[in-house]
């Protein structure tokens, strides 16, 4: 993004910085890279933000403050709210991730905690923000793309303690974030911006690109590998498991009067509940979960889950997929599909029988991707 923002604006740009996990390009002198942390923020992650504050804060009026913003950027920039610690904010978001919250559930939960989320950025800025987003949220939700920087936030601090009460982990939140939200429930600590705000008066935030764009860009790839495509638009979401045979089912039942072969494309963004002591991620558990069935199928199928960022949890995978012979070779080498998908262990499972799916990171994320190969 700030390589094809500055082939546009040229020398208009003064100065600004790019925060990621990697850099891929050679970047504009006027820009600086920031090293970052994802999907759990560490101590670069508090130094990008704060270095994000300090550019909005130096802008005067007569300049525009551009955000380019993408999936990943609510632990890529992190600053820690009042006199919270880094750990206090990384214990809530951990807690959250392992209970299976949705991007909703996490975001309002990250933006009750945070100096720069839920509009602090913009809020920041002496002049006009201009924010463009590449949204990994489902509906694109702009307050909660990157838990929202440069927009008014929505959700309240009842919101975010109603979700920890929801999903159980309030214990696994340090005492310091619970006493921080409680005070925000209580009054005495001021809610995230709000809309009205006369500091958003200038401030314009627009999607412009999405889940959509990755389907449309597999159709292509699969029309031309010789695929008749069908493209299924509603989000897949839920839990990752029990996502899983839906997705088969739904695939099915659109492919059923097609020629073969047939390509089924869906996307969206899916959860999962950290019950096991293993490592994976959604697109490896959706994976794993339809593995069985695959193989008592009579026909020729294919499931394939990714994550268009490259990184599938915490793991080096983007995915995984599964076949009819998925189960047969993962016998030959005494592994049992159900204990390893109870443990939360698909990323074993997969890498011991090669089925992850390793792409390296994209630099871009607009969620996952369900491919089913009906031959």
């Amino acid at each position: 993004m700030a390589e094809a923002f500055a082939a546009v604006a040229g020398d208009r740009i003064r100065d600004g910085i790019v925060i990621g996990t990697h850099l891929p390009i050679a970047l504009p002198k006027q820009l600086e890279w920031i090293p970052s942390s994802h999907p759990l923020p560490d101590a670069r992650s508090v130094a990008a933000g704060r270095r994000a504050l300090e550019v909005a804060q130096r802008t005067d009026p007569d300049d525009t403050l551009v955000v380019l913003l993408s999936g990943g950027a609510s632990a890529l920039m992190a600053v820690p709210a009042g006199t919270l610690t880094l750990e206090d904010k990384r214990a809530a978001v951990n807690a959250l991730l392992k209970g299976g919250a949705d991007i909703t559930a996490l975001n309002t939960i990250r933006k009750h905690l945070s100096a720069v989320k839920g509009g602090r950025l913009a809020a920041a800025a002496s002049g006009p923000t201009v924010c463009l987003a590449i949204s990994d949220v489902v509906g694109d939700d702009l307050s909660v793309i990157g838990s929202g920087p440069t927009v008014p936030d929505p959700s309240t601090y009842r919101d975010a303690w109603n979700y920890i009460e929801r999903l159980g982990v309030e214990p696994l939140i340090t005492e310091a974030g619970r006493n921080y939200l409680r005070a925000g429930l209580d009054g005495t600590i001021a809610e995230t911006p709000k809309a009205g705000d006369p500091r958003f008066a200038q401030s314009v935030t627009r999607v412009i690109g999405g889940r959509f764009n990755a389907m449309r860009g597999a159709a292509e790839t699969a029309r031309a590998l010789g695929y008749d495509v069908i493209v299924g638009e509603e989000p897949i979401v839920g839990d990752a498991r029990t996502m899983g045979p839906v997705v088969l089912d739904r695939a099915r039942t659109l492919a059923a009067a097609r020629h073969r072969p047939v390509a089924v494309i869906f996307s969206g963004e899916t959860t999962v509940k950290v019950v096991g002591t293993g490592k994976g991620g959604r697109n490896q558990e959706i994976a794993l979960s339809v593995a069985k069935t695959l193989a008592a199928e009579s026909g020729d199928i294919a499931l394939g889950s990714v994550g268009t960022d490259g990184i599938d949890g915490p793991t080096d995978a983007a995915g995984a997929y599964s076949d009819a012979t998925t189960i047969m070779r993962a016998t030959q080498q005494g592994l049992d599909a159900d204990a390893f998908l109870a443990d939360n262990n698909a990323y074993a499972f997969f890498q011991k029988i090669d089925d992850l799916i390793v792409t390296g990171p994209s630099t871009t994320n607009v969620g996952d991707l369900q491919i089913v190969l009906f031959r």
